[in-house]
């Protein structure tokens, strides 16, 4: 049986078009204007989805300068607290229910990313269609469970997760009450290397654990979302912003709008040439057809003369007896006069 999930009106399975959510992250940098913005350009270059992020700085850290509570290992942020880090990544919750009524308005689903159960609570007031899990949330149980409560489907990411973790998030979710259930694939490095990416881990998520799955992208540029799509990928994140020019804590690794919509294409484009299991001509290939080689008379023969290699040959067009009958017709007779490149076929064989 086929895993379905339904976001609003939209149905994602396997014989639907790929879902694209654009991650609007930090990228809004403290601007209203800056993420209205992002919206409509998302909606213009083809996005199904804009996620945000729900939390507040104190409610997913505290404020400290130990060592502990600070970026390090080769990231784009070492050297910052978590508190400050997540201050400039902020977005107001007034802001979001806003750009709820600006997404309905554009045809947009819009949906985020909660970091506690205060935030799952705010965006069930805002009667968003589906709760996501965020990498580093997925150990989170008590979280998942009061997302899995709303009966609203879960989008979890899996970056770092073990296959135990994403057993026991999947697990928790269906016994609070959720049964539709998306895993991406993620790799949490910001950007993430290709060669981290394992992509094959796609179909084996949707497998192992009977779910839609898909891929949440932090590469650079649209090969590894497209890519994707050919492994079984139903759902693809993508940070989106207006310009990496603009800085910001996630804007080096983000799409621009005319990149995101490169993408999308690019997505639509290998869904259809993923087609379905067919062998035989289709129809654009027809005329091809006369490419392909077949029996013809090369030189004039009298009715009963000997069929030999020097008066019959395999060429293209494709018009007479395929190839394949030549050593059945050499050494018969012509039924009748044959003119030089006339098509080969069973009546003129005595």
């Amino acid at each position: 049986m086929k895993a379905l999930m339904y976001i609003g009106e939209r149905c994602i399975g396997e014989d639907q078009k790929t879902y694209i959510v654009a991650e609007m992250s930090a990228n809004h940098c403290r601007d209203y204007t800056n993420a209205v913005g992002i919206l409509r350009a998302a909606k213009a270059a083809g996005a199904d989805a804009v996620k945000l992020q729900t939390f507040t700085p104190d409610g997913i850290t505290v404020r400290s300068d130990s060592d502990r509570f600070r970026v390090g290992g080769g990231t784009l942020w070492d050297g910052r607290t978590l508190h400050d880090l997540y201050t400039e990544a902020y977005m107001p919750w007034e802001w979001q229910p806003k750009l709820k009524a600006i997404a309905d308005e554009l045809g947009l689903d819009l949906f985020s990313s909660a970091f506690d159960s205060s935030a799952v609570d705010f965006l069930e007031e805002m009667k968003v269609p589906v709760h996501k899990v965020a990498s580093p949330e997925i150990v989170d149980i008590p979280l998942i469970e009061h997302m899995a409560h709303t009966g609203k489907p879960l989008i979890i990411s899996t970056g770092m997760a073990t296959l135990a973790e994403i057993d026991d998030a999947v697990s928790a979710a269906r016994q609070a009450g959720t049964r539709q259930i998306a895993l991406l694939k993620c790799t949490s490095a910001y950007p993430a290397p290709f060669e981290e990416m394992n992509l094959r881990t796609i179909p084996h998520l949707a497998q192992a654990f009977g779910v839609v799955a898909g891929l949440s992208d932090h590469t650079l540029g649209i090969s590894a979302a497209v890519a994707s799509v050919a492994l079984g990928s139903l759902i693809i994140e993508k940070h989106f912003t207006l310009s990496r020019a603009i800085p910001g804590p996630d804007s080096a690794f983000s799409l621009e709008p005319q990149e995101f919509s490169a993408m999308v294409i690019a997505v639509r484009e290998a869904e259809k040439a993923l087609g379905e299991v067919r062998y035989g001509v289709t129809e654009r290939e027809r005329p091809s057809r006369d490419f392909r080689r077949s029996l013809f008379v090369v030189r004039d023969m009298k009715a009963g003369e000997t069929f030999t290699e020097e008066n019959v040959r395999s060429i293209r067009p494709g018009h007479g007896l395929l190839p394949r009958y030549l050593p059945d017709v050499l050494g018969r007779r012509a039924a009748r006069d044959l003119k030089r490149a006339t098509p080969l076929t069973w009546d003129m064989v005595a």
